[in-house]
């Protein structure tokens, strides 16, 4: 009996944690010998909240779910901007082989990518300055490495996770608690103690608004450390808050006026795509929770499209292979496969086709991207092709 309503990865590519319906179509394949070929296309018709564009993230999870198994897959590369309508990942294989994995591998692009399109959504907002990813606790434990994993690629600059940063080869990130200064009684001697117990690369952060007025905290923090002091977080909640940006100001004016213009302003507790618009010229730096770590997914769904080589598929969606193509410039192109773009019709820029081979016959044979560079990557396209906030 397990103590966690969890499924192992071994059971995840059993197809344990399949929709039954699939297990009944196998079987019903199975025993009237219907073995026909398919290729079917994932896609959506719409993202969360009327959003233009999303982050596609997951691909990694879904190469080595059908790694080993008779297929064919080709997708966007992870990281990559897309948008509704357009194909962002094909299979071609025999469905009885693969139709078991539909729920599994949906789940896996659906709430990375919603996770991957706030984050970048929440870090544009912030008008690029550092973001982390404080929101694991708002999901089950079992699902933290993804979602930080999902977090930092869409954009944040770190998250707090100690076996999510693990796992993606970078160090967690972090200030300190309302209980360390609770349990110690005093928030003076809690500052001092974190910088003496702390090692010298974790940047001194002090939470100034346990028991006094922030600007009150904040200037018995930077007298308490002097030059060692990083930064101020303003976790302030929101029962107290009154007009956040003001207090803010209010602190960064008596930080200055004193002579500690080094210290930066951190804030986090509840903020979210629409406070960091108003927040972002204030602060240097946020931590955000539920917003990007409880994001909506993107309602994916995998539809067959094609049946031994002869397009069809359901009503209201698209029969036939396509290619998803993108210039220079940020335009998209869905067309049939056999239609090859050379160059944008729209612009005239050269174009490069963004569906390209992730597994050939159950082998990986496309580079999966550290997460580092997968950011970078988003990052990239953000600010190559201007995305906009809705």
């Amino acid at each position: 009996m397990k103590d966690f309503y969890i499924a192992h990865e071994d059971e995840i590519k059993a197809g344990k944690t399949t929709d039954v319906y699939f297990i009944r179509t196998r079987k019903i394949l199975e025993e009237k010998g219907i073995h026909k070929k398919v290729f079917a296309d994932i896609s959506t018709t719409s993202l969360p909240k009327g959003w233009k564009w999303g982050v596609l993230a997951g691909v990694e999870e879904v190469a080595k779910l059908l790694e080993g198994h008779p297929v064919n897959v080709y997708s966007m590369p992870e990281g990559t901007i897309f948008h509704p309508y357009e194909p962002v990942m094909q299979i071609e294989g025999y469905y009885k082989e693969f139709g078991i994995f539909e729920t599994a591998l949906l789940g896996m692009l659906s709430q990375a990518s919603g996770i991957a399109t706030a984050a970048l959504r929440v870090k544009i907002a912030a008008k690029f300055k550092p973001v982390y990813s404080f929101g694991i606790r708002h999901m089950h434990p079992a699902i933290a490495p993804m979602i930080d994993r999902s977090a930092f690629i869409g954009g944040c600059d770190g998250v707090s996770g100690v076996l999510g940063a693990e796992m993606i080869g970078e160090k967690p990130a972090g200030t300190m608690p309302h209980a360390l200064i609770l349990t110690i009684g005093d928030q003076v001697k809690a500052w001092k103690y974190f910088d003496e117990v702390m090692p010298e690369d974790v940047p001194r952060v002090a939470l100034v608004d346990t028991l006094c007025d922030e600007k009150l905290e904040a200037l018995m923090a930077a007298e308490a450390l002097g030059e060692k002091l990083a930064a101020v977080r303003l976790d302030t909640p929101s029962s107290r808050r009154g007009n956040f940006k003001r207090i803010v100001e209010e602190v960064r004016w008596e930080l200055d006026l004193r002579g500690y213009k080094h210290v930066k302003i951190f804030l986090s507790g509840g903020l979210d795509e629409e406070s960091l618009r108003e927040l972002a010229d204030v602060a240097d730096a946020f931590g955000v929770g539920g917003s990007i770590a409880s994001a909506k997914p993107v309602d994916f769904s995998l539809d067959i499209v094609e049946v031994e080589g002869k397009p069809l598929t359901k009503r209201g969606k698209l029969s036939g292979r396509k290619q998803v193509y993108r210039c220079e410039n940020g335009h998209y192109h869905r067309v049939p496969a056999e239609k090859k773009l050379e160059k944008c019709p729209v612009c005239g820029a050269r174009v490069e086709p963004l569906l390209k081979p992730l597994i050939e016959n159950g082998e990986i044979v496309a580079e999966l991207p550290k997460a580092r560079e997968i950011r970078e990557y988003v990052l990239e396209q953000a600010k190559k092709f201007g995305l906009m906030l809705d």
